[in-house]
């Protein structure tokens, strides 16, 4: 399990559907990667029947008997799959969709009672193993549960699950030990990468579940530091001054976008995981804070502050993030198009998302074929292409990078739409064959596009070369 740190420390955003603009529920999130290029497909998997097949992980041989049938679904997996599918996030067309996974850390006291099952299940095989098999938001939780109580955790993570109502996180913290909360309608969460979770009312089975006998260890073994109450925060979570320059101040940033009136600092360990905004929430507000580098702030890498300023935090969107998603679940009771998970891949500083719906049996191959080395082909190596060009010259780009972004995000809300009142008067097999041509269409639309800011870029920056001499300047 070593350079774990390094392999998967992103962050996440769960919005209730009271908290939402439209009462879409939403959970999104950066997976952040150990290098700077680490290849992400978009696939389709099909739904299964009648199998007798069971799962090994090349991670670390996990191995699981599974279930005979299973849900269709779409996932992120990555292009080397020699550590696994590591899957990351979709949807099933069950309408549910998962986030896994969200690295988070315990300290030493509860993990040396409980210490992590090495070929227990990892950030490898959360979304393959627990997201075509469930029905509701609320049913991952339990079934993800039941897993870990089997097989145990071979490591520390936080996983999203969302339907139309209900969006719940969970948090598994050592070889066996896990709570989970359902985010209120009208509040929204974030965290990066520390164990977030705080009080927990065992009197509310509506909006907490937990391992079996969580309570029982934690009493047993004198793991409380409080006096009252069950802060599982404070009993199994760390505090540390990594943790404060880490993790803590993307929190703050996030929290100071949501809640601009609220002053707080960014490195203080106190601030709350749960919080009502100041105003009704968008995909594009979390999009924003996705690709946010502490903008407007002495802190920000690529702003005007001091050295010292610009790199004593890191951010939430690094030149390491392989891609960013934001699951978007509207009412599926309405429309069979209620599923849209925004994609965007390479740093989301300087990448658009893509709008993708969920109820697809295929995905244009762009998304899917992933080449090893740089080929314009690939989605994933455009937008990897764009980001590093924008950035090479960022003061002269961003304002064109921002303005190609809102453009494309007005022509999707209007696809959007479009797709919505046709959709709306189809079912089953139409609808799936509509929606999955459709998405093709989306696909092209944002790689043409991009391609052409790519081809002004290049040449907007061949006039920003230091070659340059005038004659006669010398005079």
């Amino acid at each position: 399990m070593t350079d774990r740190l390094e392999a998967s420390a992103c962050t996440s955003i769960l919005v209730g559907k009271k908290a939402s603009m439209d009462g879409s529920t939403l959970i999104a999130r950066n997976e952040d990667r150990h290098a700077a290029i680490e290849g992400k497909r978009l696939i389709a998997q099909p739904a299964v029947s009648g199998r007798e097949e069971t799962y090994v992980s090349p991670y670390n041989k996990l191995t699981v008997p599974l279930p005979e049938s299973g849900y269709r679904y779409i996932s992120m997996p990555n292009l080397d799959q020699t550590a696994g599918p590591n899957e990351e996030n979709g949807f099933n067309e069950k309408n549910v969709g998962e986030s896994a996974t969200e690295s988070i850390f315990a300290n030493e006291h509860v993990l040396a009672l409980d210490p992590f099952i090495k070929n227990g299940l990892a950030e490898d095989s959360l979304l393959t193993l627990v997201l075509p098999f469930i029905d509701s938001a609320r049913d991952g939780v339990r079934y993800l549960g039941e897993l870990v109580k089997k097989y145990g955790s071979a490591e520390g993570n936080g996983v999203q699950f969302n339907d139309k109502d209900e969006v719940w996180y969970m948090e598994i913290v050592t070889g066996h030990q896990w709570v989970a909360v359902r985010i209120p309608d009208d509040c929204y969460a974030v965290t990066g990468n520390q164990t977030s979770i705080q009080n927990i009312d065992f009197n509310d089975t509506k909006n907490y579940m937990w391992a079996d006998g969580i309570q029982e260890f934690v009493k047993d073994n004198n793991l409380n530091p409080d006096f009252e109450g069950f802060n599982f925060r404070r009993i199994f979570g760390t505090d540390t001054e990594f943790d404060r320059h880490y993790n803590t101040p993307r929190v703050w940033y996030a929290q100071k976008y949501f809640n601009p009136s609220i002053e707080q600092d960014p490195e203080s360990s106190d601030m709350p995981f749960i919080r009502k905004a100041e105003f009704k929430i968008t995909p594009e507000d979390i999009q924003f804070v996705l690709g946010s580098h502490y903008n407007e702030t002495k802190f920000d890498p690529l702003g005007t502050g001091c050295e010292k300023d610009k790199h004593i935090y890191r951010s939430i969107s690094l030149a390491r993030t392989a891609q960013s998603h934001v699951l978007q679940m509207r009412d599926s009771d309405k429309n069979g198009a209620a599923a849209v998970e925004w994609v965007s891949l390479g740093v989301p500083s300087f990448c658009p998302y893509v709008p993708v719906f969920g109820n697809v049996t295929d995905i244009d191959s762009s998304y899917t074929d992933v080449p090893e080395k740089l080929d314009l082909k690939s989605a994933y190596w455009i937008y990897e292409t764009l980001a590093m060009l924008v950035e090479s010259h960022y003061k002269e780009f961003i304002q064109d990078d921002i303005d190609y972004r809102k453009e494309l995000s007005e022509w999707a809300h209007r696809k959007i739409d479009e797709v919505d009142k046709k959709a709306v008067t189809m079912s089953g097999d139409e609808l799936t064959s509509y929606l999955t041509e459709q998405n093709k269409e989306i696909v092209k639309h944002y790689n043409d596009k991009t391609k052409e800011l790519m081809a002004s870029l290049v040449t907007k920056g061949t006039e920003l070369s230091k070659l340059q001499f005038v004659a006669g300047q010398w005079l």
